[in-house]
Order: C-alpha cells, then structure tokens, then sequence
C-alpha cells in the first residue's frame, strides 16, 4: 500500500500587492513556486488556497479538507490587526490576504493541525496569538542588525545574513537538529510582543525573536523568520524541518480521520 501523502494547503497573495505590477490587471492570486515544491519533495500533495476571507465558509471546508498548513512570506500585515495605526515605513500590505491567513492559523492553533510559517507566516501566527510586530526594526528596534537583505536591494536570497540560536528542547530544535546555525534575511519586521500561548525559539544577535512555537508537546505549530524554502535543497538541517511538518501533517490526519 502507498505511503499516505498529506495534503497542505499553501496561502497566496494578491497579485496587484506586489510592487510593479501594471494597474488595470484583473484581481489574481500568486504565489512562488519554491514554497509547495519544498513540501512536495519531502513526500506532502501541496494545495494553493485562494483569497477567501469573504467567503468563510468555502474556505473552513477547504481547511477540514488539508492536513497542514503552510504560511509563507509576502508584503507587511495590516497594523491594524495587532491594534496599531501605520508607520511612515509601513510597506505594502494586502488585507484581504490577512484575514484569510489569519483565520486559518485560528482554526490551526483551536485544532492543533500543524502549521509552518515562514517570515510573514510566523509574523502571522504571532498576531492571531494577540502578539504585536515591529512595523519598521531600522526605525522601532534599538540595536537592531541589518535583516533587510532583499533582492531588489542587490542581495542573494541565499545570502547568509546572521546567525540564530535555537532554544534547547524546542520543536524547531528538534527538527532543525542543531543549537545554533547562519540564515537568510528578508524583512523589515519582526515579532514585538509574544502573542498567548506562544514560546520564542530563535533568537537574533539583537536579540530579536526569529522563531515562535505553540507552547504545547502535541502540536507542530511552529514559524520563522528566515526564508528555509530556499535551502530545501541543499541544507539537510532545513529539509529536516520540512519533513517534520509533513510528518506531522500526516500523523495529525491519522489521529483524527
């Protein structure tokens, strides 16, 4: 009998969210493609969710249907969702894309159905937790490193950026299986205030979280900061996370039919 591959479903963004995109373009979704393929090839089905936060419950049936989910990064979230009002450096935000993401990291943590954000998606699970985000670190963050190595500003999304340390006993530990080890950075943002229920699990040279997890043995419920899709395939320590996720998924639809 074939290994059962889970299903995750993979958030998308508004097209016209992105910076250059002609005006006029009829409203699509998108999303790059190295995110489902990084769970593709540790054995999962990925799945693409459109923008459903005006039809809830088209996209609760979508959710009952996945295994995990995956949250991956994008444009800055509405300050609006952790009870702020915007920031001069506030970048583009799409909020039709927010409240879709944030309904499903809810459902996830209410259900313990594993979920992985990556950079926006740990910014995400932080918010839905009641947590607060920097909106600009060069301009809120006193001490802050640089973190804003984007591509457009002549960096790699390879560039190995800075180092983070790994809480001992955590998830992210266990499944990253090592205590400390150099990543990428892409963001502006970061986690202000830990949200309920959540444990920090990375942290920066700054000392700026870059990694959360739902405090709870049972439940792979886990985001960073950093971009680890990018060495799906070169970095054993970063397949090994995905893997994690999906074996999870997998399990998590095992225990409950």
């Amino acid at each position: 009998m074939a290994r059962y591959r889970p299903l995750i479903a993979v958030t998308t963004q508004t097209l016209q969210s992105i910076d250059g995109i002609p005006a006029g373009l009829p409203q699509s979704v998108v999303m790059n493609q190295r995110y489902y393929v990084a769970v593709s090839l540790v054995g999962a089905v990925p799945c693409l969710v459109p923008l459903l936060d005006d039809d809830e419950d088209t996209l609760r049936e979508l959710y009952e249907r996945v295994d995990g989910i995956l949250v991956p990064g994008g444009v800055d979230m509405d300050p609006s969702t952790y009870g702020e009002a915007p920031h001069p450096k506030l970048g583009n935000i799409d909020p039709s894309r927010d409240r879709t993401e944030m309904l499903m990291a809810k459902w996830a943590v209410e259900d313990k159905k594993p979920y992985l954000g990556l950079c926006r998606g740990a910014q995400v699970l932080n918010v839905v937790q009641g947590g607060s985000l920097w909106q600009d670190l060069d301009a809120q963050y006193d001490g802050a490193i640089k973190h804003d190595y984007f591509p457009n500003s002549g960096f790699e999304r390879d560039h190995l950026a800075h180092e983070v340390r790994i809480a001992s006993g955590s998830r992210l530990r266990h499944a990253i299986e090592v205590d400390s080890f150099r990543v990428n950075s892409m963001h502006h943002q970061g986690v202000k205030t830990l949200g309920r229920g959540l444990a920090a699990t990375a942290i920066a040279p700054d000392g700026l979280i870059e990694a959360v997890e739902l405090d709870d043995d049972d439940a792979f419920i886990v985001g960073v900061q950093w971009h680890p899709e990018i060495f799906e395939l070169t970095d054993p320590h970063t397949r090994h996370l995905f893997k994690e996720f999906v074996d999870a998924s997998s399990s998590w639809r095992k225990a409950h039919g």
